[in-house]
């Protein structure tokens, strides 16, 4: 049968098609499977992806001549993204890339022994996926988001860019244990700023609009929004309501930023994806996940958006603009 000809007939059953794939690779091929839990059509998550794959062929392997690449996307549902994860499994890859905490746990707890390279993970010690950064010990390693004591840092830089702020809520996906130790942080350093925070759980759009509306009724409101899949799928709803709310608002990344955020502090997360293709190479090369220690940023970024200030009112002072690395206008 033509290639054309069994598609429009396995229309259908396209679960088929990845055991019948299999079947048919070449001897030898190795396998890699990917889980993400941004939405496979994500632009900012597909460019990063990119990178990913582009230094995986720079180290010689590419997909669907030396290696086949699996990807299943989650889209910030975390019933899906366990999903994928036992399917991912049940496909026996010599390795999987693991995008974000919501990754790394489902595939945890279906095997301890395919190896697992993650990205995008603050504080893996905490959250189990690692005995110690230095040793991980199982069958996990990678690179590290940052450490939860950035949470400080936001609330710091949302206070100096608007200084009215009394009220902060705090974005969270209580999920995952960055969602929860995000929000600690956080929280331990309000007193000394005079600032009062709440935490706000993230799960679906209608939760995100009741919850900011709530958040806008009260006078000297701010918005820190954490890091986690739920937050980056809804990005666009977020800084739409940050705006329509006029809420000052810090992000964990540019991509935020650049689509009308006011501002974020936080690494890049486009340099995750080539590093982790480095462990991926390595790994399918005989190294051990428990012998690769897990890395932590290069550098932090501090990128602010100076017409969405001046939409909200605010005056950037020269000594925030002089330590921003970026700044939009």
């Amino acid at each position: 049968m033509k290639r054309r000809e069994f598609i429009a007939v396995a229309g259908g059953v396209a679960t088929a098609w990845p055991l019948l794939a299999r079947a048919q690779q070449p001897s030898g091929m190795r396998k890699i499977g990917v889980l993400s839990g941004l939405s496979a059509d994500d632009p900012d998550g597909k460019a990063r992806y990119a990178t990913f794959v582009q230094r995986l062929q720079q180290l010689g392997w590419t997909d669907g001549v030396n290696v086949r690449i699996d990807e299943r996307w989650g889209g910030g549902d975390g019933n899906r993204t366990r999903k994928y994860a036992a399917e991912l499994v049940r496909l026996d890859p010599d390795v999987i890339f693991a995008i974000g905490s919501v990754s790394v746990a489902p595939l945890l707890q279906a095997t301890r022994t395919i190896p697992i390279v993650f990205a995008i993970v603050p504080d893996p010690v905490g959250a189990g996926f690692v005995e110690t950064l230095s040793k991980p010990g199982g069958n996990a390693t990678g690179f590290l988001l940052f450490e939860y004591g950035i949470s400080a840092k936001w609330l710091e830089l949302l206070k100096e860019i608007a200084p009215g702020v009394t009220r902060v809520a705090v974005l969270r996906d209580p999920a995952i244990t960055a969602g929860i130790g995000q929000f600690a942080v956080i929280q331990s350093v309000a007193p000394s700023l005079g600032v009062d925070v709440s935490a706000i759980n993230v799960r679906d759009p209608a939760e995100i609009e009741r919850a900011l509306g709530a958040v806008a009724r009260s006078s000297g409101g701010g918005l820190i929004v954490t890091a986690s899949a739920v937050t980056t799928v809804h990005r666009d709803l977020i800084i739409g309501l940050a705006a329509q709310y006029k809420l000052p608002t810090i992000y964990v990344t540019r991509v935020f930023v650049a689509t009308g955020g006011l501002m974020s502090y936080g690494p890049d997360f486009m340099e995750e994806y080539p590093r982790a293709a480095s462990y991926v190479d390595r790994i399918l090369k005989g190294e051990k996940p428990s012998d690769l220690p897990v890395q932590a940023p290069t550098k932090y970024n501090l990128i602010i958006n100076l017409k969405t200030a001046k939409v909200l009112g605010l005056t950037v002072s020269e000594s925030l603009l002089s330590r921003a690395d970026e700044v939009i206008e």
